[in-house]
């Protein structure tokens, strides 16, 4: 499930009948589909968008979710799937760990937040955080009260003042960590048990050659729900290609990229042209971005000439080139190749 399909999702069913439910993980032990900050969303008539499990609690979390729907109180449930008798009620689902979820009413006299600010942070640029109260015994903060934001911009729902900045310190806590995290807050002596969950916008990463062998990493990130953008300088290839996945696709003379494209906006790069003299001048701009991954396509020998070539400029490219591009899976055609860079990009940047 990609962030993509979660807010597709949202914006289809928040103006029907039937209301909407944020389940988000807050708690996990032993070995669990998903983690801490995981999410997905029902509607008030059963249909969900996410998993949290392999399949095996949705149902479950569908009729919990329309009762919450109809009752608009949160409510929290514990799946201890540790013990082997949970074949004896019928979920059997082997995952041996314990997984708790928050089910939050969103509500279109509330205008269905804080999912309409969390989604807003994951369609944009930068990192976020919302940290949704679980449990409260402060008059200052209850259950299913959060706050949502990123930088100086922050939104609350139910926060009053004199609980404000505990739960920023939690959200920074989280972006500082980068990982998502149950914390206990005493507010003058009330407890305050809150997930401080990261929102991770959907990586950005450029595709720098319109080849055939562009198009599968392009399938293969759109299905991740990456967002892409494709240059070429040559358009033959730009019109030929098959791009569909792509948010973006550009024509321009490589030594033009940076007058054209904001590279600042982007995750990732992978120069895949099969032309030396067009992936040099691609370096050559890309070692002026903060880009934690840039891909080349070729063999060691020809990463090392272009590195050569490019002379103090390749200093700013220490540990960001990776080429050959993608992890060595032993596979050949461009299928395997783009199955492959696009592996080791989840690897280097999404990693947790």
């Amino acid at each position: 499930m990609s962030a993509h399909d979660l807010l597709a999702f949202f914006e289809e069913r928040k103006n029907d009948n039937s209301g909407l439910v944020l389940a988000s993980v807050y708690d996990t032990l032993g070995s669990t589909y998903s983690k801490a900050g995981d999410r997905m969303l029902i509607a008030g008539n059963g249909d969900f968008q996410g998993m949290l499990s392999g399949g095996c609690l949705e149902g479950d979390l569908a009729e919990r979710a329309m009762q919450v729907a109809q009752t608009g109180d949160p409510q929290t449930v514990t799946y201890d799937l540790r013990e082997r008798d949970e074949e004896l009620w019928g979920l059997g689902v082997g995952c041996e760990g314990l997984m708790r979820i928050f089910l939050q009413p969103l509500q279109a006299d509330s205008r269905f937040e804080p999912f309409a600010s969390i989604a807003a942070c994951l369609a944009g640029d930068r990192p976020g955080a919302a940290v949704t109260v679980i449990e409260s015994s402060s008059p200052h903060a209850a259950a299913g009260s959060a706050l949502v934001g990123q930088g100086d911009d922050w939104k609350s729902f139910g926060i009053s003042n004199e609980a404000e900045s505990s739960l920023r310190r939690a959200a920074s806590d989280a972006l500082a960590a980068n990982r998502s995290a149950l914390h206990d807050i005493d507010d003058n002596g009330d407890s305050i048990k809150v997930i401080a969950a990261v929102l991770r916008p959907a990586l950005r990463v450029l595709i720098l050659g319109g080849g055939l062998d562009a198009e599968p990493v392009v399938r293969l990130a759109n299905e991740l729900g990456w967002r892409i953008a494709v240059q070429d300088h040559r358009p033959a290839y730009i019109e030929k290609g098959n791009f569909a996945g792509a948010e973006r696709v550009t024509c321009h003379p490589a030594a033009e990229l940076a007058e054209h494209v904001d590279l600042d906006l982007f995750d990732a790069a992978i120069c895949m042209s099969h032309h030396l003299v067009s992936d040099r001048a691609y370096l050559a701009q890309l070692a002026r971005t903060d880009m934690a991954y840039i891909g080349l396509l070729g063999p060691v020998n020809r990463r090392k000439r272009l590195i050569k070539d490019l002379g103090r400029e390749a200093d700013r490219l220490t540990g960001r080139v990776y080429g050959p591009a993608g992890i060595d899976i032993g596979g050949r055609g461009p299928a395997s190749i783009a199955l492959s860079i696009v592996a080791q990009l989840h690897q280097v940047l999404l990693r947790t």
